[in-house]
């Protein structure tokens, strides 16, 4: 294994066995009832179907990057992935993008049905800022952490990419509103983690400034990623069908500029977040192998 595998399997590893730990809700008193362990149920039927991990190792790996230990932002690395699985829950909604299908198996809505769904999401939202609150360090972060993660997934942020990509459905669309779109709803919780972590560390301003730009173009490479993997992917390997976009007439990066104009800017993109990366110096080597690595993704 290469360092950037074995730092990602260490990175993935801890935060697994913390999600783990936590999914048994060990410690919240006072909340047996049939009510919670329903909903708890399907909370972590959507947390628990791994991911790529990506936001929480954000997390970590920023943390480690400003001289933090990655292991102290593992409730913030937790209250990220709570907020993204709670967006995934509800994007496959029939009133959303009516999916049947995440990360191969049944979306939530389909085990649990609509209403339980929903709630379940609702639930994964509201416990991920007390997942925060209790994490161990002090209040000044964790007040930090609250404002910096409900600014990314609020009315301003993902959420606001949310409406967007409705409002984009059976639109023809320019090249900039695709790409404020991806903003929004992509590129603001990926900002979030990676700010987190720099929180968690107690980064200066400098690492603040570079770790948003590394996010920015981080996420709309991420995102142009899975425009061209709709296209050239491999519905076993990437756990859902392919084509949907040309099928369902969607304006991606593909459509609007083409295959290879889209390959072109995903790389230009991560060169820009690698070299936003180099303010980390020699600790900034995982995150920047992390934007190749990204690149590179076939799923």
């Amino acid at each position: 294994m290469t360092d950037f595998e074995i730092n990602l399997k260490k990175y993935t590893d801890s935060f697994n066995s913390f999600l783990s730990e936590k999914m048994n809700y060990s410690g919240f008193n006072g909340r047996e009832s049939a009510g919670f362990e329903k909903i708890a149920d399907a909370m972590n039927y959507s947390l628990g179907n791994a991911g790529k991990r990506i936001r929480p190792v954000l997390v970590m790996a920023f943390c480690d990057a400003c001289s933090g230990n990655s292991e102290t932002a593992l409730y913030y690395a937790l209250a990220v992935e709570m907020i993204h699985t709670y967006s995934l829950i509800h994007d496959d909604l029939p009133c959303m993008d009516n999916d049947d299908f995440r990360r191969g198996k049944p979306s939530n809505h389909k085990v649990y049905g609509y209403a339980n769904a929903l709630l379940a999401g609702d639930g994964l939202l509201t416990m991920a800022f007390e997942m925060i609150i209790r994490s161990e360090l002090d209040y000044e972060k964790n007040c930090e952490a609250v404002r910096a993660l409900s600014e990314a997934a609020g009315p301003s942020g993902m959420v606001a990419g949310q409406v967007m990509d409705l409002d984009n459905e059976d639109r023809k669309l320019t090249l900039d509103i695709v790409r404020k779109t991806d903003e929004l709803k992509t590129g603001e919780l990926i900002k979030a983690s990676c700010l987190l972590g720099c929180i968690a560390a107690g980064a200066n301003d400098e690492m603040k400034r570079a770790a948003s730009g590394y996010a920015y173009s981080l996420g709309l490479a991420f995102q142009i990623i899975d425009d061209i993997l709709d296209v050239v992917g491999d519905e076993n390997t990437l756990g859902k069908p392919t084509g949907s976009d040309e099928e369902n007439d969607k304006s991606t990066y593909v459509s609007l500029i083409g295959l290879e104009q889209a390959k072109k800017l995903a790389r230009e993109l991560t060169a820009d977040a690698v070299e936003y990366a180099d303010v980390f110096g020699d600790k900034g080597n995982f995150i920047r192998e992390l934007a190749n690595n990204l690149l590179n993704r076939n799923y």
